[in-house]
């Protein structure tokens, strides 16, 4: 009760909607009732919000976290100038195959609650970091530990002992290791990019994939122009991840095909590559998302309302277009009807913000705002007084 300001993101066709003094209602981990706080009904306990904002939790799509190892000296080189490549992706591959499950275990979770703890209620999380079958397959069970959307990304790199027969590393990705991986996942991932996967290749994967029953994804032109746009629209890939180098053609794949494009703005913070212009996808009337790409690499970061001030900063979206992406934006890219909203029957995913208005995450980057966060109705992080 005493909401400043409920974002529900229920507004015509799931639209960005905001109330001001506003209350909500929970039962059974569902919101029962959302409208004015002066015709809220009774209930068995209450929060006073004392004017803050309320919003859905941040639905981040797109995560890698399944790893060991870290890669800040990489950073440190492209801060001083040298460019990214696909390539540093083995560093973490060797650190990965070499660490124990209860490392990989115990550095999943501490990730997984650093993100809560910034307002993430619902994350996607790739394998990619080990490329056998086994180390694939380990690292699917572990994501599969703290989340449902799992998802199989053997088609990360070509690991060293297949460096001179690529192709036979792509039939590896689509056999053996896909029956051992595809049990555990929810989704099928290609990175379609020079340095890692060409189009042939991405969409023999995808469509592999597809025959065991998991829906498509993919990485696409993040580090130049390619033809992964081309080839998700044609798998019916549900999101485009990246989208930094588009041409028309592109943005009217997406469009034409409905595929969301998932924006990561922390990879270009940490690349130096140009930021997407989410303005030309979402005038074009593209779905589009924000997400983390938090890994050890490119973009180590766990926060969305860092990638939402990136976007308001630097990707020509507004406040609430920002905000509608990292929650409802990131449902849609993973066929998720039931959170990323707070209209009737949803998922009691909420975070409440030490401020009065979701602005705020924009507005003041870099400071600590996420007051309280509940998922399925329960307090998982912050406290606030009933």
């Amino acid at each position: 009760m005493h909401i400043g300001e409920l974002v529900t993101n229920d507004g015509e066709g799931g639209a960005f909607a905001a109330r001001p003094d506003a209350a909500l209602v929970i039962a059974k981990g569902r919101v029962a009732w959302s409208g004015p706080a002066s015709q809220a009904p009774a209930a068995d306990s209450a929060v006073d919000a004392g004017g803050r904002a309320v919003l859905p939790g941040f639905v981040d799509s797109h995560a890698h976290l399944v790893f060991a190892g870290e890669r800040s000296a990489e950073f440190a080189a492209r801060m001083s100038g040298r460019p990214y490549q696909a390539g540093g992706i083995l560093t973490t591959v060797a650190a990965t195959r070499a660490a124990t499950d209860d490392a990989l275990r115990a550095n999943l979770a501490r990730l997984v609650a650093e993100m809560a703890r910034q307002g993430t209620t619902t994350l996607e999380c790739k394998s990619g970091y080990g490329l056998t079958v086994a180390d694939e397959a380990r690292g699917l069970a572990l994501a599969a530990e703290v989340t449902p959307e799992v998802t199989y990304l053997g088609a990360h790199v070509v690991p060293p002992e297949f460096a001179g027969d690529p192709a036979g590393y792509v039939d590896l990705v689509c056999g053996p290791m896909l029956a051992a991986c595809a049990p555990r996942a929810r989704w099928i991932d290609v990175f379609c990019e020079t340095g890692a996967f060409g189009a042939d290749a991405s969409t023999a994967i995808l469509a592999a994939g597809r025959e065991v029953g998991l829906g498509a994804r993919i990485h696409a032109n993040q580090l130049g122009p390619g033809p992964g746009i081309r080839v998700a629209a044609e798998a019916g890939a549900a999101s485009a991840d990246h989208c930094t180098y588009l041409t028309d053609a592109d943005v009217d794949a997406l469009t034409s095909a409905r595929v969301v494009a998932t924006l990561l703005p922390g990879a270009e913070f940490g690349t130096r590559h140009p930021y997407p212009d989410a303005r030309r996808l979402l005038d074009a009337g593209v779905t589009v998302a924000l997400a983390t790409d938090c890994n050890p690499g490119s973009s180590f970061t766990s926060s969305m309302p860092f990638c939402i001030a990136l976007a308001v900063r630097d990707m020509g979206m507004t406040t609430q277009e920002a905000v509608w992406a990292a929650t409802a934006g990131g449902a849609r890219a993973l066929r998720r009807p039931d959170v990323g909203h707070l209209g009737v029957g949803a998922r009691a995913d909420l975070i409440m913000l030490d401020a009065p208005s979701h602005v705020y995450l924009a507005y003041r980057p870099g400071v600590p705002q996420i007051a309280a966060v509940w998922q399925a109705g329960r307090l998982v992080a912050g406290s606030i007084a009933p």
